[in-house]
């Protein structure tokens, strides 16, 4: 049996045990350490494989500011910071057709900048959101479709784990120009989520009631709840971005200020302290299983040569660039609809990555901006992932929220969004200044 041969079976049999309904981590993992072994037939060399895998990524000192983004993220959930992020949103957007659904959209996104996960974004926004559109009469489709795209801002404006991955898995690019160039493509793609929303209304008013206009004093009012979040986003993020402290350093300034912010609302209850300890701890221990599979499940492929030869027809295939990015897009969406952003980095970046650096001269960047410029890409197509049937994490996250509401309604609302989300994986193609300004710009 060819080397390929193993690969593809391997790959298979990873997705069988996914759809089976085992743990992505561990389906990671065992598929990789059988894989090795029917390679490479010595059970003390996959056993040692799989050790030093373990011990490199334990060791791996920048692996440190994902446990503590996470926290940074739970301790502004306790201390309310969430709500008062979509009461806010709601006064300034009131004007707007389907007002509501576009608060849920921009709260998203300002909880995108203290969170960097796309379910907990999601979870979060859907357990305040949804109750209040659906008690004014808005269309589950919309409420939930709008909730759902919203979520997946979470891992594109900075703070965001999957950055944090795709960085090191990426020979080492820059968090913090990875976090710079997440910025403005962010800020768009919630723009256009809005405008999608707005269309959506105006070509069926019957799915949103006509806006509740608000008042200007109540409307700067609501900004007293937003001056914990902009301390937050700016000291964390300003540091990082003016050199002040690196990334490491970055994440553990964020975690306190949290915490003191939870105590500043008087919500840093014994309960509340332990509950987003627990599930810092919880999210992290599942990434950190992820990681551990991917990582060995990506050496598993390696041997198996099959990177290199999809790198090597590619490259003799002479392709122009935008048929690499189609082709790519339809590999994430694929993989989007059977698992979650970490694992799809984790197993494309090392075969996708080198084929993208010999397009830099085509995008007219250099090679560190062209790592930078994918990086955005594979967040946006990952996107696409969280919210296309048939799966749609974020889709399932909504529906557990409101057990009521049916799935498909759920994929009918969303589904829009999935053009709103091509529309900017076109812009950043023809304009990829939209994601590289700030990081070039920056030592």
């Amino acid at each position: 049996m060819s080397l390929a041969t193993i690969g593809v079976l391997g790959i298979v049999a990873f997705l069988i045990l996914i759809f089976a309904g085992m743990n992505i981590g561990l389906s990671l993992l065992l598929t990789g350490c059988v894989g090795f072994y029917v390679i490479n037939p010595n059970f003390l060399a996959a056993a040692s494989m799989v050790q030093m895998t373990v011990t490199s990524q334990v060791t791996t000192y920048s692996l440190i500011v994902i446990p503590l983004f996470i926290m940074m993220g739970n301790f502004a959930y306790y201390a309310g910071l969430s709500a008062a992020l979509f009461d806010a949103a709601n006064k300034w957007l009131s004007r707007l057709p389907g007002n509501l659904a576009a608060a849920a959209v921009a709260a998203s996104a300002g909880f995108g900048a203290i969170c960097g996960s796309c379910a907990a974004t999601c979870a979060t926004m859907g357990a305040i959101s949804l109750p209040e559109m659906r008690k004014h009469g808005y269309a589950d489709r919309l409420s939930t479709g709008s909730i759902a795209m919203g979520g997946t801002l979470g891992i594109l404006i900075p703070p965001s784990t999957p950055m944090i991955i795709y960085c090191i898995m990426a020979n080492n690019v820059s968090i913090g120009k990875m976090f710079a160039a997440g910025i403005v493509p962010g800020l768009m793609l919630a723009v256009l989520c809005i405008l999608t929303i707005v269309v959506l209304v105006k070509m069926s008013p019957g799915i949103a009631p006509p806006p509740q206009k608000c008042s200007w004093i109540e409307r700067f009012k609501s900004l007293k709840g937003l001056i914990g979040i902009v301390v937050l986003f700016g000291v964390v993020l300003g540091g990082l971005f003016t050199g002040f402290f690196p990334a490491t350093q970055s994440a553990a300034v964020g975690a306190f200020l949290a915490i003191l912010l939870c105590a500043a609302n008087r919500k840093l209850s014994w309960k509340n302290f332990v509950g987003a300890l627990r599930d810092s701890i919880t999210t992290f221990a599942m990434t950190f299983l992820i990681l551990i599979g991917a990582t060995v499940f990506s050496k598993f492929l390696a041997l198996t040569g099959i990177p290199q030869s999809v790198g090597t027809l590619i490259r003799e295939a002479e392709m122009p660039f935008w048929l690499v990015i189609v082709l790519m897009t339809i590999v994430y969406i694929v993989l989007g609809m059977i698992m979650d952003e970490l694992p799809m980095i984790l197993l494309t970046v090392p075969i996708f990555y080198p084929i993208i650096l010999d397009y830099a001269d085509t995008m007219g960047l250099s090679p560190e901006m062209m790592a930078v410029w994918f990086g955005i890409y594979i967040i946006l197509v990952m996107e696409l992932g969280a919210i296309a049937p048939p799966v749609g994490m974020n889709c399932f996250i909504i529906q557990g929220i409101s057990k009521d509401i049916p799935l498909w309604t759920i994929y009918k609302g969303a589904l829009p969004f999935v053009i709103t989300i091509l529309v900017a994986v076109v812009l950043i193609y023809f304009f990829p200044q939209i994601v590289t300004a700030i990081p070039a710009s920056m030592k």
